[in-house]
This record gives structure tokens, C-alpha cells and sequence, in this order.
């Protein structure tokens, strides 16, 4: 996901994105522990989608 597809959405269509990146989160997180995450990489790439995410909402809050 892309800071610029970010940017053309609303406040609340990116609350509705941070809701379902969270649960992703958790869902690799407890996959994670159990040993059934297959590829790992998915944490990290969820972990810096959600910054994007909560980093447009914040230029959105300034503005």
C-alpha cells in the first residue's frame, strides 16, 4: 500500500484500514507464536503499512 493511494482516501475509509491492518497484526502475531507463519516477511510489511496508515491520518489531523 502506497502513501499516495493513502492519501486520496478519507479520514474514515483510513480508520476502517488501521481496524483491518490491526487485526492482520494480530492474526501473523498468534501464527507467529504457534509456528504456523509461513512467511515471515508479512509482520514486517503489515507493521510498516499500519505507520503509513497512522502517518496520513496525522498530515490529515494538521492540516
Amino acid at each position: 500500500m502506497k502513501a499516495s493511494e493513502l492519501r486520496q482516501k478519507s479520514r474514515d475509509e483510513l480508520s476502517v484500514v488501521l481496524i483491518e491492518l490491526a487485526r492482520e497484526s494480530f492474526t501473523l502475531k498468534m501464527q507467529k507464536g504457534t509456528g504456523q507463519l509461513s512467511k515471515t516477511a508479512q509482520v514486517k510489511k503489515v507493521r510498516r503499512d499500519v505507520a503509513r496508515v497512522k502517518t496520513v491520518l496525522n498530515e490529515m489531523a494538521r492540516a
